[in-house]
């Protein structure tokens, strides 16, 4: 056997007593200050926490200058993000700063990059095309769905634009023909358009003419009740005809009222109906009254609750009520054949009148109907659906933000009061976003409309802010 070599055993002693004595040191150093860097996760931190914080109505309204684009991945960093990132740092600053070891590259790679990537993002929002123009923002009932609307106006042609605002009675041939060639918003279903269908062909009918638009339609309906039921009386569709609110009030209370508007609101849903041109808000309690027979019967307060629980039920079976006739019907003659006059006072009409639409838009009404009636007490010789007053106070006064939609623009008691313009130019300029119209109407109230704003009689913009709405509400009821 072989001795041991003593010079071999020492070496090792020593190397070993070496290691020791550099471990030892790099345990004594002093601690790394990592208080700078627990700010910068901090700061970082509250800026997310900020971005999670606010309410549903504040966050979902579109703010200038804020990158909304939905396909976009680039987000704000998480706190346990910015907290690795900390851990990285500071382990980079614990390292021997006098070590050769060379910095990686890759690492500087990413970090110009980023850099660009940071860059870019300034740029892209700074100037994005599809930042909302401040006039436009109004934390409204659709503003949730802004962002998503501008973005594609901001793509559309004029002609495109004007057409949405229009929503025509449907042709009996070639509807979709005609949807096309105007780029119309949507159609009013008439009775007509129901006889002798079944649901099956109904429901047809109406994504037949969906699948041929670019911008998906919208259908109305008017379906009141009572002495205004386009489906119900139609027995293939209905089992019974849908009462008027004041026969069901009279015999079963808001019980009745209730389940009326459920049932009803299931069948046009059911049907692929987007809109009812329901619930009156008109109160009158004198029989010879055009709208008796369409009313509720009943006073303020109580037709305030009728009017609150129908656009509740309806609105939660994805049918959208339109509150009518603003700012209240009264007891004026029918405007389907003359001219009518109200000379009430507007004090009367806020303490009255008004108080089932504040109710309606309270509980979030999607559209208000204009009424064609004269009110002296808002505009001496205008009817309200023409009258930028009216609308004005529907917006100011009453608060409402969601669509203004004319009653029909071919009835007597518009076209003697539209001056120089046609009634669709007048509606236009007056407020309205959408255009209730006879098919019939709907070539000259285009091209009218189009030349008033070539002409600079209507600033684009108006009509911009007018379709604005219409295609959020589209969004927001799933229509596109």
């Amino acid at each position: 056997m072989k001795k041991k070599n003593p010079f071999l055993r020492r070496s090792l002693c020593s190397l070993l007593i070496g290691l020791l004595i550099v471990t030892a040191a790099g345990c004594s150093s002093k601690p790394v200050d990592v208080s700078k860097k627990t700010a910068k996760v901090s700061e970082t931190s509250v800026v997310v926490q900020s971005d999670a914080e606010p309410s549903v109505s504040e966050s979902s309204v579109w703010k200038p200058g804020k990158a909304n684009d939905q396909s976009s991945n680039t987000t704000e960093p998480s706190s346990s993000k910015a907290e690795e990132t900390s851990q990285a740092e500071e382990s980079s600053q614990t390292a021997d700063p006098s070590s050769d070891a060379p910095s990686d590259p890759s690492q500087s790679s990413a970090d110009s990059v980023s850099s660009e990537i940071t860059q870019s993002s300034a740029e892209t929002s700074k100037g994005a095309v599809f930042d909302l123009p401040e006039e436009y923002q109004d934390n409204g009932i659709f503003s949730a769905y802004y962002d998503d609307a501008y973005r594609y106006l901001s793509k559309m042609t004029l002609e495109e634009k004007i057409g949405q605002m229009i929503i025509a009675a449907k042709p009996t041939y070639e509807a979709s023909e005609l949807a096309t060639e105007y780029h119309l918003g949507g159609f009013i279903i008439m009775g007509s358009d129901f006889a002798d269908k079944s649901k099956e062909e109904v429901q047809s009918m109406l994504s037949t003419l969906t699948n041929s638009q670019k911008v998906p339609l919208i259908y109305a309906v008017d379906e009141e009740g009572g002495t205004v039921t386009r489906i119900s009386a139609k027995p293939q569709l209905s089992p019974h005809e849908f009462q008027s609110p004041r026969v069901l009030y009279k015999n079963g209370g808001m019980a009745y009222i209730q389940s009326d508007a459920d049932e009803k609101a299931s069948l046009l849903k059911e049907l692929g109906l987007n809109i009812n041109f329901a619930p009156v808000c008109d109160m009158s309690d004198n029989k010879k009254d055009f709208i008796y027979d369409r009313s509720l019967g009943q006073d303020a307060k109580t037709t305030a609750d009728f009017i609150r629980i129908v656009t509740e039920i309806s609105q939660s079976k994805g049918v959208s009520v339109t509150l009518k006739h603003f700012p209240g019907y009264g007891g004026n003659a029918d405007t389907h054949i003359g001219v009518s006059v109200d000379d009430r006072s507007l004090d009367e009409f806020r303490k009255k009148d008004f108080i089932p639409f504040q109710s309606g838009i309270q509980a979030g009404a999607h559209l208000v109907m204009m009424s064609h009636n004269i009110v002296k007490a808002i505009e001496e010789d205008i009817p309200c659906s023409l009258s930028p007053n009216s609308h004005q106070l529907l917006r100011d006064e009453l608060g409402f933000t969601g669509l203004i939609v004319t009653d029909d623009l071919g009835m007597d008691a518009i076209s003697k009061y539209s001056g120089d313009h046609t009634a669709a130019v007048a509606a236009v300029l007056a407020g309205n976003d959408l255009l209730l119209m006879n098919n019939s109407m709907v070539e000259e109230s285009f091209d009218s409309i189009k030349a008033a704003v070539e002409s600079s009689v209507i600033d684009e913009k108006l009509i911009d802010r007018a379709v604005l709405r219409i295609l959020s509400y589209k969004y927001m009821t799933s229509v596109m």
